[in-house]
């Protein structure tokens, strides 16, 4: 007969070979009582290969299992999914780089508690693996028992999560345009990380990222350094070293180093009241800047010979102005990092009062109490040109010819005869 025939036979060696104290399982799996889960030897694996491929026991593509690679970070937990469309009364297995087993079908077959089943069906079989290791990568493989047997590999990649960088070579005060070269070491990561600089908010561009592989092979340690001339604007800068990786999803793993810088000194001079009058009391400030600080102020007026001593702290003191107070003072401030010269020329005005608030405030109601009076002014004018315009008309009898008369008499004669037949004459006084 073909090939089918010897089935039996090969399936009977298998039972007699089977060892003493192994148990045949009811998944067609040896176990010996005394080996570790997971070192199970399906029973499929004793039979020749020629038997399965065999023409008669071919098996379609819908037996094909199916899987994805995935991506984990490490310490995180990854999920293992295998589907199958035909089971073909076969269960689904789930083996390690190792090629333990890990679940078959429902059933745990590797002591370890990380593994768990997440869901066991004829037609899906998925494990989760929690708190992933470096060690835990590497191809996974689902097996389904079919004639032939039919398997799908998944690739597990563990991310190495770079270690936060750690700064050197920042060992005290650097003095105004000194160099500074700092550099940056991160371990741990997988795949190697890059490193990047920052002064504050300002990009610094360092030297390309070194990269060198850890002694347990698998995660690498990246490093770079960078070079730059402080200025007293770095006085108090922070230099920021971060590592960028993918095992990070963005978030922030960065180092600052905080620079000291020393600088010689600044100053300027503030009067304190701006603008002194005589007769005021008037402090002349000199406020000093730099690293360190000034501890000792020098004043002077140009033109006087010793320096002047009437000062408090930092601040030279008029008690009352006058006018021979006038002229150009300077103020040294000194550090250890050197000295500096502020001028200041002082010119002392004559005493007047300042207008004070309700002084201010009676001129304001005076000024809108002229502007009513003015207003009303303008409305009388108007208003009696408008009344004289429009007062009306009146009559008079003047007598007829009364200009032409040669006396008085005459005049009166003519006047009281021309009445009645005079026109009446209209007169408008405008």
């Amino acid at each position: 007969m073909g090939a089918p025939s010897a089935l039996p036979l090969l399936l009977l060696f298998a039972c007699c070979w089977a060892p003493a104290e192994a148990n045949l399982s009811q998944d067609g799996y040896w176990q010996e009582q005394d080996l570790e889960l997971g070192t199970l030897a399906p029973l499929d694996e004793a039979i020749s290969s020629t038997v399965w491929s065999s023409p008669d026991m071919l098996v379609s593509q819908d037996s094909q299992p199916w899987t994805s690679d995935e991506t984990v970070v490490a310490g995180g937990t990854v999920v293992l999914k295998c589907q199958v469309k035909d089971h073909e009364d076969s269960s689904l297995q789930w083996s390690n780089p190792a090629q333990q087993t890990l679940y078959f079908g429902e059933k745990r077959a590797l002591r370890d508690n990380r593994i768990q089943l997440v869901k066991s069906t004829p037609h899906e079989l998925s494990i989760s693996i929690s708190n992933v290791a470096l060690a835990d990568e590497g191809e996974y493989t689902c097996s389904i028992f079919t004639m032939p047997v039919r398997t799908a590999k998944s690739l597990i990649t563990v991310l190495g999560i770079p270690q936060k960088p750690i700064i050197t070579g920042y060992k005290s005060s650097l003095r105004e345009k000194e160099t500074a070269t700092l550099n940056c070491q991160s371990s741990g990561s997988k795949p190697a990380a890059n490193l990047t600089w920052q002064k504050g908010e300002q990009e610094l561009h360092g030297e390309p990222t070194r990269i060198q592989e850890d002694p347990n092979g698998k995660t690498f340690t990246v490093s770079s350094s960078v070079t730059f001339q402080v200025t007293r604007e770095d006085d108090g800068a922070d230099i920021i070293c971060s590592v960028n990786h993918e095992s990070l999803n963005g978030a922030d793993r960065s180092t600052s180093q905080r620079i000291e810088v020393l600088y010689t000194p600044t100053a300027k001079i503030r009067p304190d009241p701006p603008h002194p009058r005589e007769g005021q009391k008037l402090l002349l400030h000199c406020e000093g800047r730099g690293n360190p600080v000034p501890q000792q102020y020098l004043w002077e007026k140009e033109g006087s010979a010793l320096p002047l001593k009437i000062i408090q702290e930092s601040a030279l003191i008029f008690p009352f102005l006058n006018k021979s107070d006038s002229g150009t003072y300077g103020c040294t401030a000194t550090s250890n990092m050197g000295s500096y010269k502020a001028y200041y020329t002082l010119n002392v005005n004559d005493h007047s009062p300042v207008p004070s608030s309700s002084s201010t405030y009676h001129a304001i109601i005076g000024g809108i109490v002229a502007f009513i009076v003015f207003l009303l002014l303008i409305l009388l004018i108007f208003l009696g040109h408008y009344l004289i315009r429009h007062k009306g008309t009146y009559l008079t009898h003047e007598a007829k010819g009364s200009d032409d008369a040669p006396d008085a008499d005459t005049a009166i004669i003519n006047a009281e005869g021309g009445q009645s037949g005079g026109d009446d004459k209209k007169e408008y006084f405008i």
